[in-house]
């Protein structure tokens, strides 16, 4: 979708990216503030989340949550919000028609709420059944536990539901006068911002009713440890395969380029039933799905693979992966492998932005997690730019620091589990 991003910064310490999409029949707005779990004590870790949920309810203009959502989507329009470990972030999507009375209600909110305590007694309950939900997903159990012997910023959803009756409707209130205030503020707007839009955006925004500080908080300085040969066994015995994770981390951020590289890298390894890994894997019977992906926090970046397999095959499945990424590092990918990854990387990239929303979406996450704008239009050129022995570099840069975790939820047994930690071991003693 075609379109032009410009940063706009304000005089009360705000700022966010306008994102004009021309002739777009519709606008999204996203509203992020870092204040997620990381800024509250450990013993209250859902107060953001549940600041979040009585947050876009009740206000000094609409005083019942049912009330305020029934005006803000009688038209058709969306509004939402999530909490992190990092950020509470609001978002909002309308027709192009109203996009000035439901921005005006998305700020009502997030400027005007009430936190009644019937309100707050609700969302308790809706929280604690999103927790008892969350937790029957056994990946998100298996990560979390995988995180927190990482020794980064997690909680399990156990525990979460455990800490809950810590926290009450004043922490919540305390919490949002602590966290919301303009110069912690940032976001993103997307849709046909007309001249006259961007002025009038701009004027109602640096006159937001909330108290102007220049500051934002800062993220957190996580550094994860090494779990080595002491894998996470998480046993449970009502499943009848095996999910399991593999980690790998850098004790530094990735640059940009390093970041595409290893990106391309995934492509060639699990994002098709081609790939290297997930290709191979499912010629052999061994598995149905494979993922991996990037993450990264301010001084780190993380690798990772994951999977359920059942336990006859899982230990095929690891040699599979460990033999393909060896192969990987020691510069055995084809040109004609990297060619083709790199054009399945540029459909894909094609396909990411066909909305407003999307295209949104596209440029949030980086802006909100350390103010980038990414420069779009130039991403096909970067693509096009890596070499094999760009990929051979960053694929062996993620296992020289030597951090990684193993992790494994099923009813397998530990001594099962450490068998497999050592089976994939020697990637990390050859780097």
């Amino acid at each position: 979708m075609r379109h032009s991003v410009s940063e706009l910064g304000l005089k009360n310490g705000a700022k966010g990216l306008l994102i004009h999409v021309p002739d777009a029949t519709v606008m999204t707005f996203d509203f992020n503030f870092r204040a997620g779990e990381y800024l509250v004590k450990p013993d209250q870790w859902e107060v953001p989340h549940l600041m979040e949920h009585v947050l876009l309810g009740a206000n000094e203009l609409i005083p019942k949550a049912r009330d305020f959502q029934a005006e803000l989507e009688k038209n058709g329009a969306y509004s939402n919000a999530s909490t992190g470990v990092y950020d509470i972030t609001y978002e909002a999507e309308c027709a192009d028609f109203e996009w000035d009375r439901v921005l005006g209600l998305l700020l009502l909110a997030i400027t005007k709420p009430l936190f009644l305590d019937d309100e707050f007694k609700a969302e308790y309950g809706n929280v604690t059944e999103e927790m008892v939900a969350r937790s029957n997903n056994h990946f998100r159990r298996l990560s979390l536990e995988m995180r927190e012997a990482l020794g980064l910023i997690a909680k399990t959803d156990a525990e979460r539901l455990q800490l809950m009756k810590n926290v009450t409707v004043t922490d919540v209130r305390e919490h949002y006068k602590r966290t919301h205030f303009t110069g912690n503020m940032r976001f993103v707007i997307a849709g046909n911002l007309t001249a006259a839009r961007r002025r009038a955006l701009q004027d109602l925004l640096e006159s937001i009713d909330l108290p102007k500080q220049m500051k934002r908080f800062a993220l957190p300085a996580e550094q994860p440890r090494s779990l080595g040969e002491r894998p996470v066994y998480v046993p449970n015995d009502t499943v009848e395969n095996i999910y399991f994770y593999i980690d790998t981390f850098t004790k530094r951020r990735l640059s940009d380029f390093e970041t595409d590289t290893l990106s391309l890298v995934n492509t060639i390894l699990t994002e098709t039933l081609y790939s290297k890994i997930l290709g191979t894997a499912r010629e052999r019977g061994l598995v149905y799905g494979m993922n991996s992906g990037l993450s990264h926090t301010k001084n780190a970046s993380n690798w990772w693979f994951g999977a359920q397999v059942s336990d006859k095959n899982i230990s095929a499945l690891l040699k599979v992966t460990a033999d393909e990424i060896m192969k990987v590092r020691q510069g055995e990918t084809s040109l004609a492998e990297i060619e083709s990854a790199k054009q399945y990387a540029l459909g894909r990239f094609q396909r990411s932005a066909q909305t407003v929303g999307g295209t949104a979406v596209g440029y949030a996450g980086r802006y909100f997690f350390d103010e980038v704008i990414e420069d779009y239009y130039r991403i096909p050129e970067r693509i096009k730019a890596i070499t094999g022995e760009q990929i051979v570099t960053v694929t062996e840069a993620m296992f020289t620091d030597n951090v990684w975790g193993f992790g494994v939820l099923g009813n397998c047994g530990e001594e099962f589990t450490r068998m497999l930690s050592r089976q994939i071991a020697p990637l990390w003693q050859t780097g």
